[in-house]
């Protein structure tokens, strides 16, 4: 067998499809369920509970393995934590933080590491949950949430009086943040998991020997990235939530 031969055959090979627009959908009465993202999601949550369980089993005093992974993952959501929220403040808020940051984070390996695409589908096609805005968008929503119980919570009504500091002239500016804040968030993280996908797959099409593997280890640095990003950014709304404009140092 020639390398044209060698070539060809791997072109047969499922490893990559393009596929825009196409997706799976349940009818369950009169819900409408996104079949691959449902799938996908619960697959990541099901490796993250699996994971906690297998870190908390049989807990050592000197932790080893998965214990150990799980542990330095918890010191280093938790100074997540206190760099962007501040020491008094950001203890209530390590759960949510650390669930923002591993269910990203692990839902964007999974769409570089997992052949997804091997799994044959009535329509569309398995990948990262983040890969659909859907998902950006709720993790965004839930954000917004998030800081807009935190401000209320901590100021009370007085959270309201930020719409109109420094000046109520800035009122309808203020309160257009409140809508750019989620959209930045969601497009951000949808953008560049989708961008990294296709660009992986436009290259196993084209030139499926070596050049497609530089690509995939980037795309794993690049999604990590932005797993951190969208978690400092929702610490960092959290905490100017609670402080308000020009409010108080975080603390080391």
């Amino acid at each position: 067998m020639d390398m044209l031969d060698v070539l060809n055959a791997l072109y047969t090979l499922p490893l990559a499809k393009l596929e825009v627009g196409q997706h799976l959908y349940w009818q369950i009465g009169n819900l409408k369920l996104h079949g691959q993202v449902f799938l996908t999601s619960w697959f990541v949550i099901a490796v993250l509970v699996i994971a906690s369980l297998a870190a908390t089993r049989n807990v050592q005093r000197i932790p080893r393995g998965m214990q150990n992974f799980m542990e330095y993952a918890l010191d280093f959501i938790r100074d997540l934590a206190k760099n962007q929220i501040g020491e008094k403040e950001y203890r209530p808020w390590v759960p949510f933080i650390g669930t923002l940051f591993l269910f990203i984070f692990v839902s964007n390996w999974s769409g570089a590491l997992i052949p997804w695409k091997l799994i044959h589908l009535p329509e569309g096609e398995l990948a990262a949950p983040t890969n659909d805005i859907n998902t950006t968008v709720a993790l965004a929503l839930l954000t917004s949430l998030a800081y807009f119980y935190a401000g209320f919570s901590k100021r009370g009504l007085e959270y309201f009086a930020k719409y109109i500091q420094p000046t109520p002239i800035l009122l309808p500016i203020n309160i257009l943040e409140d809508f750019t804040k989620p959209l930045s968030l969601s497009f951000r993280l949808f953008g560049n998991i989708l961008a990294d996908e296709l660009v992986v797959a436009v290259l196993v099409l084209l030139v499926p020997l070596f050049v497609p593997l530089p690509v995939m280890i980037l795309g794993l640095f690049t999604s990590a990235i932005q797993a951190l990003i969208f978690a400092t950014l929702a610490a960092a709304y959290i905490h100017e939530a609670m402080e308000g404009h020009g409010g108080e140092e975080h603390h080391e």
